[in-house]
């Protein structure tokens, strides 16, 4: 029964515990304008493209050439994804090295 009300005391005293200057940040949306990014004219006429299949009416097409249409999809959005150029570490990458730099220092 100790424990019971022990446990009870903690829980309601982790509740009770609120910061009290606590207020929501405003934050300014980034304006498009301010820093525009050259997009290249590959990228803009599959950008383009995938618009056009997505205002298309595909309530007329048969099941062939929706699936031809997916198909379109996936190869434009996988060629946008591999157009990105970038560096991209997980978690479990940025520990290991952490734990390198650790050991060599």
């Amino acid at each position: 029964m100790k424990k019971l009300t022990l446990f009870t005391f903690i829980a309601l005293m982790t509740l009770t515990i609120v910061p009290s200057n606590v207020a929501a940040k405003t934050i300014e949306p980034i304006s498009s304008s301010t820093n525009p990014k050259e997009v290249p004219a590959e990228v803009k006429v599959l950008l383009n493209r995938l618009e056009e299949i997505k205002n298309m009416d595909k309530s007329d097409l048969n099941s062939s050439e929706k699936k031809v249409l997916r198909k379109e999809v996936k190869a434009i959005k996988a060629t946008l994804k591999s157009s990105r150029s970038g560096i991209y570490l997980s978690v479990g990458a940025i520990i290991i090295i952490v734990l390198l730099l650790i050991l060599l220092l």
